[in-house]
């Protein structure tokens, strides 16, 4: 295939959040599909995402976790079910992967910041007005919706400290032409909300870096201020490709970028604030922001603090990748707010996927497998209503890539299902079961299964690019060899001298049970308990236990191997233990309250390890580690039961 030419297309690089829900996973689903439907028709693609990892509310959490700023974003991008692995859970095929601390990322945003400053765009002075930390963004009085921030609706901060600032007034003129004069930002119903709501009440210059925490890119020319996060994320996008640093040398070839897919409640930074830095330093746009809507559930923006946020893992786990994926862009349009439910998800799978597109697989490879022992042999007999059925798919075809073209996933989708839909009625239509009746039938039997295999592997390219693993299923059973799964090779041929080699499987799609599937989600969703400390009360026991019963409990020596936090548990604490066993043992207490993960490491402690093992948190504890609990002027203290660390581990105690 010829190169049809270079395609960059981004993410956004997302905060490293310690609770990713499938909100998170929305903006990377659709641009993974936008870059496979890219490579399938013959572009060169650059598919860039990352992490955001300075700021503000980054050095506080990991502050209150106890651990360094760059260990806390390491755990949470790199660790179990960081953003890593769930990017590979949900079959992302991005080429690149940038972290803003990145050192070649670091020393390129103090050149660009340094470059605005020298030409006269940047100048320092102080800031005081609003800040919302979560969002990282400034704001006036004016702006704010009911005393709280407009984006994400939590309480703001007074800020006041010295500051550099941007001209961002400098630019507004250049960049209301941008918005309402050329298709840079779509759909045009954010430029009405950028142009109404930010550009016309008047564009105020930029408070661009703090003094009143550290954890961001240093200005190097001024010790004591970090560059505000939202320069050190949007240029991410030039400095992935090489921009001011030897890192990589792209910029070139993929710069001006195709498109950034944004949620709506960071366009105004993307369309806004971006061109206006861009056009400070003379350098090209990205030809086009697109800003998607937020994927809600029960008619709330999913968010951790709310308490409604929808686990990927378990959404993956029980109904498949491709299913999820699939959910998400043929159901809501990309450009508008959607809702999630569990119940929309489970119709959809089997509405879609189950009824229409499994069955119409299952069923044509079956028969395939019972008429002609799965192989289409050369010959066949033609029909009026092969027409129609190919007329459609070509049809069907242009329609999907101009859908495609216009990141309308959902009308794409529908294009690709109209032929999914046809092929169903043609079977109905055809009566493949009574043509194999008679051998005089025979030859328009064989047709009428050519043609319905052509309809599924015309359907299996189109939607591809958002179940790959489906699509390369479907292909595998119908034995398409590789040319016939290219863009190229979309041209309806059903004719006599096509051959085939199928073969049956097991169900694509398997039909869902609505009811007992709701049932188990809301049994998963539901909070578990955290687990108790090992002495909840002061009050001495009033149940007597036999000496005989008392011997049976086996205390043993510990040595702290690992200490970690438990991932959403605010108490729970998991050790690795040395047992003096040779094997690790693994204990969960709920502790953390008392003590830091690190202050542990080394200790040597005492353990109950003859208990049965039991799940907290999802995770197995295999005994229990001795503390002791009091009231200290009202407030509750623990303390672990420590020996001296000249005892081995596992030395019984008795």
């Amino acid at each position: 295939m010829a190169n049809k030419g270079n395609f960059y297309i981004t993410t956004p690089i997302y905060y490293p959040s310690d609770k990713l829900h499938i909100g998170h996973s929305y903006c990377t689903v659709a641009t993974d599909a936008m870059a496979r439907y890219k490579r399938l028709r013959g572009y060169d693609v650059l598919f860039l995402t990352g992490t955001d990892e300075h700021g503000q509310k980054i050095e506080d959490k990991a502050k209150d976790a106890g651990v360094s700023p760059q260990e806390f974003v390491d755990r949470i991008v790199e660790g179990e079910r960081g953003v890593l692995d769930l990017w590979k859970l949900m079959n992302i095929s991005n080429d690149r992967f940038i972290r803003t601390t990145d050192d070649y990322h670091v020393a390129a945003i103090q050149k660009i910041f340094k470059a605005m400053y020298d030409k006269g765009d940047i100048y320092k002075g102080k800031y005081s007005g609003k800040y919302c930390k979560p969002c990282e963004s400034f704001w006036t009085e004016s702006q704010l919706v009911d005393g709280k921030c407009p984006d994400c609706g939590r309480e703001v901060q007074d800020a006041e400290e010295e500051a550099y600032f941007f001209k961002l007034s400098k630019y507004a003129d250049r960049i209301l032409d941008l918005l309402e004069n050329t298709d840079f930002l779509e759909p045009k119903s954010r430029v009405n909300e950028m142009v109404n709501n930010f550009i016309k009440p008047g564009l105020e210059d930029l408070c661009v870096s703090r003094t009143s925490f550290t954890w961001g890119v240093p200005v190097d020319f001024d010790p004591g201020h970090v560059v505000y996060v939202w320069i050190d994320a949007l240029f991410n996008y030039m400095t992935a490709l090489g921009f001011q640093n030897d890192k990589y040398n792209d910029l070139e070839k993929f710069w001006p970028c195709d498109v950034h897919f944004v949620g709506k409640e960071i366009v105004r930074f993307h369309s806004i604030i971006w061109p206006a830095m861009l056009m400070s330093l003379e350098l090209p746009l990205p030809k086009k922001v697109y800003g998607h809507g937020w994927l809600n559930f029960n008619g709330e923006k999913m968010s951790k603090s709310r308490g409604n946020v929808v686990d990927p893992y378990i959404l993956a786990e029980r109904f498949g990748v491709d299913a999820l994926r699939f959910f998400l862009l043929r159901t809501f349009p990309f450009g508008s707010d959607g809702n999630f439910t569990n119940e929309l998800l489970i119709s959809t799978i089997n509405t879609d996927l189950a009824n229409d597109l499994g069955n119409l697989v299952s069923r044509t490879t079956a028969m395939c497998q019972k008429y002609f022992g799965g192989t289409l042999a050369e010959g066949g007999e033609s029909a009026e209503l092969d027409g129609e059925l190919k007329a459609l798919a070509t049809e069907v075809i242009t329609n999907y890539e101009k859908q495609m073209d216009a990141y309308q996933f959902h009308n794409a989708l529908s294009e690709a299902f109209r032929l999914i839909s046809r092929a169903n009625k043609y079977i109905d239509e055809t009566a493949p079961w009574v043509l194999a009746k008679s051998e005089e039938t025979k030859p328009r039997l064989l047709s009428v299964m050519k043609n319905l295999c052509e309809a599924i592997r015309i359907s299996a390219v189109l939607v591809s690019p958002v179940m790959p693993e489906s699509a390369e299923k479907i292909f595998n059973l119908l034995g398409v060899p590789a040319e016939g799964r290219a863009w190229d090779s979309l041209t309806y041929c059903a004719c006599a001298d096509c051959t085939w080699n199928t073969q049956t499987g097991a169900p694509i799609f398997p039909r869902i049970d609505m009811e007992k599937e709701l049932a188990a989600l809301e049994e998963l969703s539901k909070p578990q308990e955290p687990a108790k400390p090992a002495i909840e009360t002061e009050a001495l026991a009033e149940e007597t236990v036999d000496f005989e019963t008392f011997c049976k409990s086996d205390f043993r020596a510990v040595k702290v191997k690992e200490c970690q936090n438990v991932k959403k548990s605010d108490k729970l604490l998991q050790f690795t233990l040395d047992d003096g066993t040779g094997v690790d043992r693994q204990i969960l207490s709920g502790i953390a309250k008392f003590y830091k993960p690190e202050e542990l490491i080394g200790k040597t402690l005492v353990a109950i390890v003859n208990l049965p093992p039991r799940k907290m948190m999802g995770r197995e504890s295999c005994g229990m580690l001795i503390s002791a609990v009091h009231k200290e002027d009202g407030v509750e203290k623990l303390n672990l039961l420590m020996v001296s660390d000249d005892i081995p581990a596992g030395a019984k105690l008795c």
